[in-house]
């Protein structure tokens, strides 16, 4: 029996030490899934940081846009407007000469 006990506590022995390295697996396995869990947390806040960056920019840029387009409009517009003015100006003096040829001999 001294050879059985010597052989199944050097079994137990063993066993122990087995279980010893799984759990430092387990626990360096869980270190690394946090680990990797905080960096995916850390790009994500990044990327969305970035990403509110560039909808910022582009906000500014379609403003901006939009802003230059406007003032281009009312420019044409208004050249638009004095164009007719002075074409309708003309008209109307054409108009006033041709009335006044008519009526007066």
């Amino acid at each position: 029996m001294d050879v059985s006990s010597r052989i199944l506590s050097e079994l137990a022995e063993r066993e122990a030490a087995l279980d010893a390295q799984i759990e430092a697996a387990r626990a360096d396995a869980r270190r690394d899934v946090e680990a990797a869990e905080a960096e995916a947390a850390r790009i994500l806040r990044e990327a969305q940081e970035r990403m509110k960056g560039l909808q910022a920019e582009h906000d500014q840029r379609l403003t901006a846009e939009t802003v230059r387009i406007r003032e281009e409009a009312r420019s044409k517009a208004t050249e638009g407007t004095e164009r007719a003015r002075t074409h309708m100006g003309g008209r109307i003096q054409q108009a006033a000469e041709h009335v006044l040829k008519a009526v007066l001999p």
